[in-house]
């Protein structure tokens, strides 16, 4: 008996749908396979002071990875992500004034595939003085505690806990910069905050957000844990901008400090947040506080929906999508919120129908 056209054109479109399903569930994650497109060279203004790569003639690592008159941002890397961190590269040099002093140091999971990572950066940014580091993931994961999103889970989010052992010695002070923001301002400013005789770090701080709930009611009924902040005004602050003093880090062994709280809270449930806790019960209330203008945090929404948020009111250095929306996903999926049309203009991801200049 012979099919219809009309079966013939149903039975088409289920073979192609299967079809399509299947190579969905087998084919390599979008974000290894991304290009973007190379970033114009940025140069130093006639001001800027003159770091001489001595060790360029032999062959070895740019000395600027070194040098103290360098501003050293260091951000985690991965596939996940990148996009989000070549849009952060772009702003921090398009709005530098010494866009050739700085350095950037990577941190990837030491199981990434590292050449992918670093040849993604190269090709957008030739010129760029940068060096990747490999975290080994195993050294944090048997700390980690699962949080209220799964995102928070990701062993490298931990990693700016880490930056004091994986970056040189040479390395005493660094910016750290989540990869969900963009800056609009000189970076110099931010690298330049005085961190007086003793502070190992400065953020801005929120001493008007509410403090308990970023701890269980353990924490808060148990004296000996409470009592952690005795004799300090801790107020909330968000650590995916930071300056930090590596030398006092070291020195005071706070990575060991962090991972003590961690440690507790596999026995006891402390907190829900991540790794944003441990930071807190370690520096809230002595930190140096940066102007709000260098974290506009909180545009990708809450942890649960991502809604969309307006800005803090003040000055905009620092445009921050902390939470569960980021702009790219929104974007892609033609669902964007109006500040994400500020993170647009920074995205170098090379789209099908992109047309050469």
């Amino acid at each position: 008996m012979s099919k219809s056209p009309v079966f013939e054109f149903l039975l088409l479109l289920l073979f192609i749908a299967i079809a399509l399903a299947a190579n969905a569930t087998v084919a390599t994650p979008v974000s290894v396979t991304q290009q973007f497109k190379e970033a114009p060279q940025f140069y130093n203004s006639p001001f800027c002071p003159v770091i001489v790569d001595e060790d360029e003639s032999d062959g070895q690592e740019s000395s600027i990875l070194c040098s103290d008159q360098a501003v050293h941002v260091a951000m985690t890397l991965d596939t996940a992500y990148i996009r989000g961190s070549m849009a952060a590269i772009l702003s921090v040099l398009q709005h530098s004034s010494c866009p050739q002093n700085i350095a950037f140091h990577f941190v990837a999971s030491a199981t990434a595939n590292a050449s992918l990572l670093r040849a993604t950066i190269s090709s957008s940014f030739p010129y760029l003085n940068f060096r990747v580091y490999p975290f080994d993931d195993s050294s944090v994961s048997r700390l980690i505690s699962t949080s209220i999103r799964s995102a928070l889970d990701c062993p490298l989010n931990y990693a700016r806990s880490y930056l004091a052992n994986l970056l040189p010695l040479c390395v005493r002070r660094v910016v750290y910069l989540d990869s969900d923001l963009v800056l609009v301002d000189d970076i110099a400013k931010l690298a330049a905050t005085p961190l007086g005789d003793d502070s190992v770090l400065a953020a801005p701080e929120h001493c008007n957000a509410n403090f308990t709930p970023y701890f269980t009611p353990t924490f808060w009924s148990n004296p000996s844990l409470s009592l952690t902040f005795a004799n300090r005004k801790p107020c909330y602050f968000n650590t995916g901008v930071m300056v930090i003093d590596l030398d006092r880090w070291r020195e005071g062994d706070y990575t060991t400090k962090i991972e003590e709280w961690m440690e507790l809270q596999k026995r006891i449930r402390i907190y829900e947040l991540g790794s944003l806790p441990p930071f807190l019960l370690v520096f809230a209330g002595n930190i140096v506080p940066v102007d709000h203008r260098w974290n506009q945090h909180g545009l990708g929404g809450d942890n649960f929906r991502g809604l969309c948020r307006d800005l803090h009111p003040g000055p905009v250095s620092l445009l921050h999508w902390s939470g569960k929306g980021k702009p790219w996903a929104r974007l892609d999926a033609n669902r964007p919120c109006p500040l994400d049309a500020l993170w647009a203009p920074y995205d170098l991801l090379q789209t099908p129908f992109a047309l050469d200049s």
